[in-house]
């Protein structure tokens, strides 16, 4: 024996109006659009099974949405908040570490740590970490040119750009250039 349908009361203006708005949305939010087109259709007068089928979703599916909004309307649509704890730091700590990590450095060191972070700001090492990771935030990973502290830098600069803007007669000039990450800590002298 199947379960007795409660059908859908009439809409009223606002709530037509709603689900429809609802449901022309072309990017945002397609579950609530799809959720308001299967309601506006059963208050069109068709049957949750045929709903169902041209929705391509389970009778069980249609079933709930039929009788969420015939018990709380239409903001019987929306989301509920999901189970679990709630969120414990707060927009103002995130922004803190943020800007922290971006606009500071700690006393001791040549970069923010995330144990250093976390001391300075109170929150733990794993939420400094997430929060990094939500930002791509890698204060490790230096972006600018670091110039050299030689006392004869400026003079070495001047002798390699002069090989290049006005090289000997008949010489070669060649380039050879470190990778990155590697330092060459016992090259020999020539």
């Amino acid at each position: 024996m199947a379960r007795p349908r409660f059908p859908l009361p009439p809409l009223s203006a606002d709530q037509q109006e709603q689900l429809q708005q609802w449901a022309r949305r072309p990017k945002s939010a397609q579950a609530l659009a799809r959720r308001a087109r299967i309601v506006l259709r059963l208050a069109e007068g068709y049957a949750s099974t045929e709903v169902a089928s041209r929705f391509h979703r389970h009778i069980q599916t249609v079933s709930k949405w039929r009788e969420r909004f015939r018990c709380r309307g239409v903001n019987g649509l929306l989301d509920e908040p999901r189970p679990g704890q709630p969120r414990k730091i707060s927009d103002a700590q995130v922004e803190s570490v943020i800007s922290s990590t971006l606009e500071s450095k700690p006393v001791d060191a040549t970069h923010w740590s995330t144990r250093s972070m976390a001391q300075a700001t109170g929150l733990n090492q794993t939420a400094i970490s997430r929060i990094w990771r939500a930002f791509a935030l890698q204060p490790h990973r230096s972006d600018s040119f670091k110039l050299s502290r030689d006392p004869l830098f400026i003079d070495k600069v001047r002798d390699i750009v002069g090989l290049y803007m006005n090289p000997p007669e008949r010489a070669l000039v060649l380039c050879v250039d470190e990778k990155s990450q590697i330092q060459a800590w016992n090259a020999p002298r020539l």
